[in-house]
C-alpha cells in the first residue's frame, strides 16, 4: 500500500547511489551508476564524472537526463528528470572549473584530507561536473 506521506525529494536528498539515465545517439537510455548529492533548495542533483565516457558524451549531445534512486529496502523510489549542464573539465587545478568540483565534494562529503591532491587529481583524471536542474520528481512508497 502507498505511503501519502512519502516524500520523493528526501529519498532523493539522502541517496548515496542512483542510477543516471542519459540517451544515446539513437535514442535508447544509456544507464550508469552514479554518487549524487541534491541540493533540495536549489532544486539541483550534483554527480562527478568523467569527460569522454558515454554519459557525458551524450548529455553534450542531448542534454535531458533522468535520476532514479531507491530505499535501502527496496520499497521506495524517487525519479528526478531535469536539463543537464556539464561545468569542465578543467586545465587549472586553481580554476572554477575544478573549484565547483570542490564545492561538489564539500558539500557531498566534507573536507577532503588533501586539498591540493584533490585539485591535480581533478585535473589529470579530466573530471566533469553535472549540474542537473530538477523540472519533475516522481516516486513512490509501495510498502
Amino acid at each position: 500500500m502507498s505511503d501519502e506521506t512519502f516524500d520523493p525529494y528526501a529519498l532523493l536528498a539522502e541517496a548515496r547511489l542512483g542510477v543516471l539515465a542519459t540517451l544515446k545517439k539513437d535514442g535508447r537510455p544509456q544507464l550508469s551508476p552514479v554518487t549524487p548529492y541534491f541540493d533540495r533548495a536549489a532544486g539541483i542533483i550534483y554527480v562527478s564524472m568523467t569527460e569522454g565516457r558515454a554519459k557525458t558524451v551524450n548529455l553534450r549531445r542531448d542534454p535531458r537526463a533522468a535520476f532514479e534512486v531507491t530505499s535501502a529496502d527496496g520499497w521506495a523510489w524517487a525519479t528526478a528528470e531535469g536539463t543537464a549542464t556539464l561545468i569542465g573539465p578543467g586545465s587549472d587545478p586553481n580554476g572554477p572549473e575544478v573549484g565547483a568540483l570542490v564545492d561538489y565534494y564539500r558539500a557531498a562529503a566534507g573536507e577532503h584530507p588533501d586539498w591540493a591532491e584533490y585539485r591535480s587529481v581533478m585535473v589529470s583524471d579530466r573530471r566533469v561536473l553535472l549540474s542537473l536542474a530538477v523540472e519533475h520528481v516522481y516516486g513512490a512508497r509501495i510498502r
